[in-house]
């Protein structure tokens, strides 16, 4: 909004120092400044209500040592990262941003669905929550507007050099006139580091690219599932999921901002997408948000972020991801995320393998998520958390280090 207002007093009036605003780099950061200011400051405002309304988290007795002691923590944190993130964007990004607006909508959506599982366990006093179809239904139909989306709105776009036209050089202005729908996607490791979604059902008949869309938006849906999921998984101990999140968004940030800049999409030889840029604002926002959050999460934690924060968390990761167009990275960059969940598909398979094949059910880990089972071998949690902050860093990494790999 403060955007649209400045450009008006800079056109009306010349208004000292509103031309700022039309740099991106300004913009972000006032939006993780006021994020973090938020986070840190009004969120123990919050945190206070919550403990007032008595809103805290029921931990069950799993055995794990100092488990007990976080029973009353104040839960439904998720909000103090909701709020921190959309004020600034609000106040700060264009808003006529079809990105933008996306992730909008996914940071409300998620934390809504979140924000019902957590008053299901708080209010109703029912453990488990919202029943798992309808916490996958929602999840599914956020996956199928992003997909449609993605797919169908003109302004999702994507330009390549053509090089018929432009050899060695690639001038501003050729590849500004090169602007198309595609269904293209980065992929890690190889030589052209592309891959059309649309040739994959090449083989059905001349023509089948029209229909790409019944692969695409179903392998969104399973994206945004899976990693929404995955940060669901990972919020266990104190301030895990929160810092690997951050790393996660921020390297997400770098991947937006190089192609949303066409010298440096150019030079990296990735896909230029047009108004992706406008993306660095939100995840300024987001990460300022997590940072901030994490003041009051990080070991021992005084509020807890709820199924609010950690699916709103992983909904927003797979969105950036698939704008971006780096999805299929997302194995590697959310290893963290994918090794959570991992553990509890192997966990719970060979639990009801054993169980059929033996009559009693045998595990592969002391306790799943994978945290648990360090937990369980004696490890103190802030030992965990900062060990799996240093993989997650890694991991970020090797992944911003895959632009070059070919």
């Amino acid at each position: 909004m403060l955007t649209y207002l400045f450009e008006y007093l800079e056109k009306q009036y010349q208004f000292p120092g509103a031309t700022l605003f039309q740099f991106l780099t300004f913009r972000a950061a006032m939006a993780v400044l006021l994020s973090l200011i938020l986070a840190t400051v009004y969120g123990k405002r919050v945190i206070l209500f919550l403990r007032s309304r008595q809103i805290g988290e029921t931990v069950r007795d799993l055995g794990l040592e100092g488990q007990q002691q976080k029973s009353g923590t104040p839960t439904m944190g998720g909000i103090i990262i909701i709020l921190s993130t959309l004020i600034p964007v609000l106040l700060f990004a264009r808003l006529d941003n079809i990105y933008v607006l996306l992730l909008i909508v996914t940071t409300i959506w998620m934390g809504i669905i979140g924000f019902i599982d957590d008053y299901i366990k708080i209010f109703r006093k029912n453990k488990k929550g919202l029943k798992g179809r309808f916490k996958v239904l929602g999840q599914v139909v956020l996956g199928l507007m992003v997909g449609a989306t993605l797919y169908f709105h003109p302004e999702v776009t994507m330009k390549e050099k053509n090089k018929t036209i432009i050899t060695e050089q690639y001038t501003v202005e050729e590849v500004e006139g090169l602007e198309i729908k595609s269904t293209k996607t980065n992929v890690p490791f190889f030589k052209n580091n592309e891959l059309d979604y649309s040739s994959l059902i090449s083989w059905m008949g001349e023509g089948a690219e029209k229909y790409a869309w019944l692969l695409f938006i179903p392998i969104v849906i399973f994206i945004v599932t899976a990693v929404s999921n995955g940060a669901n998984l990972t919020d266990g101990i104190d301030g895990l999921a929160a810092g690997t999140s951050a790393i996660i968004v921020l390297t997400l940030g770098i991947f937006a901002w190089v192609s949303g800049n066409i010298i440096f999409s150019d030079y990296l030889d990735i896909f230029f997408i047009p108004r992706a840029g406008e993306l660095v604002v939100f995840i300024a926002a987001f990460v300022g948000s997590l940072v901030g959050f994490l003041w009051y999460n990080a070991f021992p934690a005084q509020v807890f972020m709820g199924d609010t924060g950690s699916l709103t968390i992983g909904g927003v990761i797979a969105v950036i991801a698939l704008i971006v167009r780096k999805e299929l990275l997302i194995p590697l960059l959310c290893g963290i995320f994918f090794a959570e969940s991992l553990s509890v598909m192997i966990q719970v398979s060979y639990f009801r393998f054993t169980r059929k094949k033996y009559g009693e059910g045998r595990r592969v880990f002391l306790m799943s998520p994978l945290h648990h089972h360090y937990q369980k071998k004696g490890y103190h949690e802030s030992k965990i958390v900062t060990r799996f902050w240093i993989i997650g860093i890694l991991l970020a990494i090797v992944t911003i280090v895959t632009l070059k790999v070919r």
